[in-house]
């Protein structure tokens, strides 16, 4: 739904600039976000936007998406599927075809952080087998569907990507050179010249409106798609920890972050564990109208009363499993956050699971230069 530096692709003057720049016709019709195109992976064939066929890099679908056996329905019901990845992931099991990606320090390339700063980063190790880089992937795949895509110069070309990139973007990185981030390794945009030493506040004596003024409007809040009540009393809260990113497709193969967290662990606030009946460390399960999980009670009165959190990086006992897939009409951004569950004493505490600590450990050694 978008062109680079977040410009809508229905907008007419950035539809116009971007085909002018690209010099060919771009479709105007904004795109489906992750969770509406999985919905349309389950459409009938009879739907002329029905999604046959996925590509996905990098993003684990099968464990980040909300209510999980409806997305891992999904993606299992895909005539063509292909993952390009570092690893076997949750998604890369439901795959036709895996594409061998490289690791962070096993290619060339720039980050930006959340704060705007382009960073630029070096290729410290040799992919391992047949590994190859992202950048060179995506250039054979297009080749040979007649596109001709080649980039010129080391490492891929990514040096010339990166420089469209930068013409794409000409209104806020313009003066973010690659030969400067070369010598200076970083710069903070907006930054529209070589002389621009680039800005960490953004909007300083105007903002990008017609009258230069700021548009505050008031907002009202929108009641979530599903509230708690006498079946499932709890609101349940998803997000990661210190110790393990995301979905844990890297951090749970790294054998010093998961010896310090190694479960799926649902924290309560001590009074509800005592109402419960259940004691840390003891088994519980959690269920929402989607699905349920067993995993180990943590005390963590930082933790509101009528509240769960439970990270989702566990694949023995994930939590989104249990998410609502319901979506913001206006971010289309799906309730992660917020969705009733019931809680209850079980018996016993979830398994491991089984690759933690031996799939692709070599991997996962060689990649963090152990």
């Amino acid at each position: 739904m978008m062109f680079p530096n977040y410009q809508r692709v229905n907008t007419p003057e950035a539809h116009a600039w971007f085909e002018q720049f690209w010099g060919q016709p771009l479709d105007a019709t904004p795109g489906y976000t992750v969770t509406e195109i999985l919905k349309k992976a389950l459409a009938p064939a009879s739907d002329p936007h029905k999604v046959w066929g996925m590509y996905v890099e990098g993003e684990n679908p099968a464990m980040s998406d909300p209510d999980l056996n409806h997305a891992r329905a999904a993606l299992a019901a895909l005539e063509h599927l292909v993952v390009q990845d570092i690893f076997m992931t949750e998604t890369a099991w439901l795959a036709d075809v895996i594409l061998p990606a490289s690791a962070w320090p096993e290619k060339t390339g720039t980050v930006t952080n959340t704060d705007r700063t382009v960073q630029m980063g070096r290729r410290a190790l040799s992919a391992p087998g047949q590994a190859r880089q992202d950048l060179w992937i995506i250039q054979q795949i297009a080749q040979r569907m007649g596109l001709n895509w080649r980039y010129p110069g080391p490492e891929s070309g990514v040096a010339a990507v990166y420089e469209e990139m930068r013409q794409a973007m000409h209104g806020v990185i313009a003066g973010v050179s690659w030969q400067r981030l070369e010598r200076d390794s970083a710069v903070t945009y907006p930054c529209l010249s070589e002389d621009d030493p680039g800005h960490p506040i953004v909007f300083i004596d105007h903002f990008p409106t017609p009258d230069g003024k700021l548009r505050l409007v008031p907002a009202d809040i929108i009641p979530a798609a599903e509230k708690p009540d006498d079946e499932y009393p709890f609101v349940l809260i998803t997000g990661r920890q210190l110790e393990h990113w995301h979905t844990g497709s890297m951090t749970r193969r790294t054998e010093v972050l998961d010896a310090i967290e190694p479960q799926p662990t649902a924290s309560l606030n001590g009074a509800d564990l005592q109402r419960l009946g259940v004691q840390p460390g003891q088994a519980l399960t959690v269920a929402s109208r989607r699905g349920q999980i067993t995993l180990t009670a943590r005390r963590d009165d930082a933790t509101p009363p009528g509240a769960v959190f439970i990270p989702f990086a566990y694949t023995e006992a994930a939590a989104n499993l249990l998410t609502n897939a319901a979506l913001d009409p206006f971010g289309k951004i799906p309730e992660f956050k917020y969705c009733a569950v019931k809680v209850k004493g079980a018996e016993s505490v979830p398994v491991t699971a089984p690759w933690v600590g031996q799939e692709s450990q070599g991997r996962a050694r060689q990649s963090t230069g152990h």
